[in-house]
């Protein structure tokens, strides 16, 4: 179900929040992403970097907002609000400050969206494994299958998902593995593996899928320094080949060199969002100054 915007970005996200019982994480999100832009995310820990990532491609379910992919809902629920602003209505009654005509109107402009975003949730239900193909995903712990070799990791989706004969499978990762050059380990399993070896087949395993965006949630936390390196290489060749991607990342080095746009979180918003040369040499917001200053 398409909105009704022309020359979207690839990837568009309004007001996204998210809570956890009681604790929001996710304040109001607001940015789009083009195709071909490399997004770098960086800010203090437990600022909402994994959850916003997360929330992209719907691992978590967002509260509020809308996420738009390829002009294509992937989440809308803006009724929330307006369900929101009815209670604080409801709760005027009791001061006698209450405004019948305007309760009513407003109720009745979340009935409507309410009808209107049940119809796009049912649209989205349906299509979601389509909408997660799109969009690839590479974590922090690597997250492959144990009991798998590596080409049958690789391979798993293609098969399952896109229904892919297993020798075309088979071939594609193949390509994809040397690509990288980890083609004999195509054999192995994972417990074989160093730490930087297990990240780039990971990367290897979302590429497989061809998604439109990538999605990288601190992809070289868990490594060993030595390895940072040949995972930071493979993701920078993508930036090359004009892969569409958003990284989450404590290498501000990285977010230097290869991202033409870095996004500063704190405090479950984006504080401040510029190009490289000026978000580091510049930085306006006070928050992002303190930040800089410990980790420069």
């Amino acid at each position: 179900m398409n909105a009704n915007t022309q020359n979207a970005p690839i990837l568009s996200v309004r007001q996204l929040c998210k809570k956890f019982g009681q604790l929001e994480v996710l304040k109001g999100v607001n940015v789009d992403v083009n195709k071909g832009d490399v997004i770098a995310v960086i800010g203090p820990s437990g600022c909402g970097k994994s959850t916003f990532l997360r929330c992209l491609n719907l691992l978590e379910e967002p509260t509020a907002g809308e996420i738009l992919l390829e002009n294509e809902y992937v989440f809308k629920n803006e009724r929330v609000y307006l369900k929101n602003r009815l209670k604080e209505m409801k709760a005027q009654k009791k001061t006698g400050n209450f405004d019948e005509s305007a309760f009513n109107a407003l109720q009745k402009e979340y009935d409507a969206l309410r009808a209107e975003e049940k119809q796009i949730e049912k649209y989205i239900a349906k299509n979601i494994n389509l909408h997660r193909q799109k969009i690839g995903m590479v974590f922090q712990q690597f997250n492959l299958f144990p009991h798998l070799t590596v080409l049958k990791n690789v391979t798993l989706g293609l098969t399952k998902l896109k229904n892919i004969p297993e020798s075309e499978a088979n071939e594609k990762a193949l390509t994809l593995l040397k690509k990288i050059g980890l083609e004999e380990k195509a054999n192995v399993y994972p417990a074989t593996l160093s730490g930087g070896q297990k990240q780039r087949i990971a990367i290897v395993r979302a590429l497989a899928m061809e998604p439109d965006v990538m999605l990288f949630d601190e992809p070289t936390s868990a490594l060993d320094p030595e390895m940072v390196g040949e995972v930071l290489k493979v993701i920078t060749e993508l930036a090359k080949e004009g892969m569409t991607m958003v990284v989450v990342t404590h290498e501000i080095g990285f977010a230097k060199e290869v991202a033409n746009r870095v996004i500063f979180m704190s405090d479950g918003v984006i504080k401040e969002e510029n190009e490289p040369k000026e978000f580091f040499s510049i930085p306006k917001d006070e928050r992002l100054k303190e930040f800089l200053s410990k980790v420069l």
